[in-house]
């Protein structure tokens, strides 16, 4: 595949806070600690301190791995976090069927091509491309379905507690109905049997993402990672106390996210009083306090503040951090150095670093994943040949065919000489009424005001007449659009991996990956 690159401002498809922090503007510096380039890089690898401890990291994950036949690359990944000049780059998304939206691909890669930019950068030193999987997340209404070919395969079951504990009994039709759609292609059966072999024959959501993803994306070295274990949890378990019987995350996201509110940047998440929740099987609910106790919320389990405290030490795997603390857990856990989200997850990270600061945990290199749209050949054609530059598709759909119409039509649909003629015309009017009677000028502009209307009204219904003449063209431009833009939004936040694979193969990862530039701050156009 070949790639062009637009900047992202082009694209209308970024809030102001993303690209004011792709464009180093000032007001945002204080909400993060390093650039996202090579320098800011260099500068956080210099200055990390890690609080984790490595070989409980390296353990726990060789344990994850203990079914899955990982190749080389992945095994010594893991090997290599337990020395100290290893690093992690890291992404993170939720367990989505069958790997969600196009975006989460892109996520994983961008993590991929930094550590191997960095291995080139700091050859002395190693990087780990790491996935962290969303286990403990228990919104399963927002990951239980997937789109492809504009139909949605959604997966149905009742569950209360952690996602990646959810047992994948019940997942057979959702399977079955999305290998209807892959077809017999020999693309189209390598994907339906990995996602056989995942969803059917492992136990829970998260065994099976993992074997999914390790198998798409192994050779590169990534590794997988489900922080819902004791053991990890045991290493954040002073933070949990602190944060719980403090208040301190509250506080202090409150105060950032005010002080960006201010700038005129919109939130993205707010803090609780108590941002963990409680976390057993078939149970997952948020932790408050009530009358000198710590309620479970909804149910009828509680704790003095000794008690609780007994409870975190004894079993901190019933400690569930939220969307504020979760981020904090990573970077204890994780020897990391860069944090790759999506635009929303880069804004809310710049609400947390205030609270890092508060507990000296160091805050990561926060860097926007790269985005893409792959524009298949049909759909290139049908641009080139209707006049159109690749990028100009991310104009309105409306705005495309007025282009298309003034640059193709042989009539006069534009009134403005005509226009200026008559509002000369009525400047000279009101001159000589003013002379008359200085009260005849306001009558003057009001005639002037209503002509220029129903000149501007004529101008539309000349256009509109000359549309209807073009009903093919401007039909090709909106399927184009529809094609392209399916729901009116980004390719890569609707579509599945399923379109691209069954059409491209492997060829599609391997693009991804040689075309993406993650410290390149432009948004990639793919073309077959």
């Amino acid at each position: 595949m070949q790639a062009k690159y637009i900047s992202y401002q082009e694209t209308g498809s970024f809030s102001k806070l993303v690209l004011d922090y792709i464009n180093n503007e000032e007001a945002l510096k204080a909400f993060y600690s390093y650039r996202p380039d090579m320098e800011g890089l260099a500068e956080a690898i210099e200055k990390r301190k890690f609080l984790g401890d490595r070989n409980v990291l390296a353990d726990v994950l060789k344990h994850q791995y203990r079914h899955i036949a990982a190749n080389k690359s992945v095994t010594k990944n893991i090997e290599l976090l337990a020395s100290d000049n290893t690093f992690t780059v890291t992404t993170g998304h939720q367990l989505n069927l069958f790997t969600g939206p196009l975006y989460f691909i892109y996520k994983i890669v961008t993590a991929i091509n930094l550590a191997i930019e960095l291995k080139i950068a700091h050859p002395d030193k190693n990087f780990v491309p790491v996935y962290w999987m969303a286990t403990e997340d228990h919104d399963f209404d927002e990951i239980n379905h997937v789109s492809v070919d504009e139909k949605n395969i959604s997966w149905i079951q009742n569950t209360n507690g952690a996602t990646g504990r959810l047992s994948t009994k019940t997942v057979a039709a959702a399977v079955l109905a999305y290998q209807g759609y892959l077809g017999i292609s020999k693309n189209g059966k390598r994907i339906a049997k990995l996602v056989q072999q995942a969803y059917l024959q492992h136990d829970n959501l998260s065994d099976a993402t993992r074997y999914l993803v390790n198998n798409l994306f192994e050779k590169y070295g990534l590794v997988i990672v489900n922080a819902d274990e004791p053991s990890l949890k045991k290493l954040f378990s002073g933070f949990v106390t602190a944060d719980i019987t403090q208040h301190n995350s509250s506080k202090n996201i409150s105060e950032s996210s005010a002080e960006l509110e201010s700038l005129g940047y919109k939130s993205q998440v707010n803090g609780r009083d108590i941002n963990f929740f409680y976390l057993k099987d078939e149970l997952r609910e948020r932790l408050i306090f009530e009358n000198g106790q710590y309620k479970v919320n909804h149910t009828e389990i509680s704790f003095s503040e000794e008690e609780l405290k007994a409870e975190i030490s004894n079993h901190p795997e019933r400690f569930s951090p939220n969307v504020v603390m979760r981020p904090m857990y990573q970077e204890v856990i994780l020897p990391n150095i860069a944090y790759i989200g999506g635009g929303a997850e880069v804004a809310y990270w710049m609400q947390l670093k205030a609270n890092f600061d508060f507990y000296k945990v160091d805050f990561p290199v926060l860097l926007l994943r790269n985005s893409a749209l792959l524009i298949d050949k049909r759909s290139a054609e049908n641009l080139y040949n209707l006049g159109f530059a690749l990028e100009d598709i991310f104009l309105p759909v409306e705005d495309l065919k007025n282009i298309w119409v003034r640059r193709n039509s042989t009539a006069q649909l534009a009134l403005a000489d005509e226009t200026r003629a008559i509002n000369s015309t009525f400047d000279q009017i009101k001159l000589n009424a003013y002379k008359i009677d200085k009260t005849l000028s306001v009558s003057t502009d009001t005639a002037k005001q209503k002509t220029n209307h129903l000149l501007a009204n004529l101008e539309k219904k000349l256009f509109r007449a000359e549309k209807r003449k073009h009903e093919t063209a401007l039909m090709q431009i909106e399927n184009v659009k529809k094609r392209l833009f399916p729901n009116g939004t980004l390719q890569e936040r609707i579509l599945n991996i399923a379109p691209m694979y069954v059409n491209y193969g492997e060829d599609f990862l391997s693009s991804c990956i040689e075309n993406f530039e993650p410290l390149g701050g432009d948004f990639t156009l793919l073309l077959p």
